[in-house]
């Protein structure tokens, strides 16, 4: 193994990582407002949830560059923060997996929501459980298994990014250089033997992440 295919590895499992834990974090207190939410415009907002699923990758990543660019106002304020630019950073690719995958990681959420008895939630006001005990001592036993899910969906997901990384991030060895990019590297230098070898390595990762997000799926 090279030693750029070793670190775009464990560039990708720490992206798809960070990238899963904060959208469970983003997404849980969202998908149980919308799962309660009934007014009219419930349906736009599920539908602007699900617009990465259908946007092309690389379409999604030129504007996300355009919005992390040192001219535009998010670019200036983290440079303004962080001392660093947005675009062409790990910072930027993180960022831009959390707006990619957040459907991946929503969606099974908000089944979870929907399928939870409202019986269980009135018997546990009616014991004089508090919202902080219901919470944890309620939805999150309840929601285990679809929390568990959802992350594995994320970080499947983002494991395979390709277009919107390079888009954001560009290709730089070590910050935003992941798999599939590498793998892209192999291809373009004509050096097939390695390219099938990078191709393989995420493979055990992503079905693992699937088989776990089936089988929690079916319980």
């Amino acid at each position: 193994m090279l030693d750029t295919d070793l670190t775009a590895l464990l560039l990708t499992i720490k992206l798809a990582v960070i990238t899963s834990l904060l959208l469970l974090f983003i997404c849980f207190p969202i998908a149980w407002l919308l799962s309660n939410y009934q007014g009219r415009f419930k349906a736009y907002f599920e539908a602007i949830i699900a617009l990465p699923l259908v946007l092309p990758p690389t379409l999604l990543g030129f504007y996300l560059l355009v919005a992390f660019s040192p001219n535009s106002m998010l670019g200036q304020f983290w440079q303004s923060v962080t001392g660093q630019q947005l675009a062409f950073s790990f910072s930027g690719i993180v960022l831009g997996s959390l707006i990619y995958s957040l459907p991946f990681v929503m969606q099974p959420l908000l089944i979870g929501f929907k399928q939870i008895n409202a019986h269980y939630n009135q018997a546990a006001i009616a014991l004089g459980f508090s919202a902080k005990k219901r919470f944890f001592f309620l939805l999150i036993p309840l929601l285990k298994s679809t929390i568990l899910s959802a992350f594995a969906l994320g970080f499947a997901h983002t494991l395979g990014e390709f277009g919107l990384v390079l888009m954001i991030g560009g290709n730089i060895p070590g910050e935003t250089q992941v798999v599939s990019i590498a793998l892209y590297d192999h291809v373009e230098s004509l050096n097939y033997q390695a390219a099938h070898e990078s191709n393989h390595r995420p493979l055990p990762c992503q079905d693992v992440s699937l088989i776990t997000s089936i089988n929690n799926n079916l319980q």
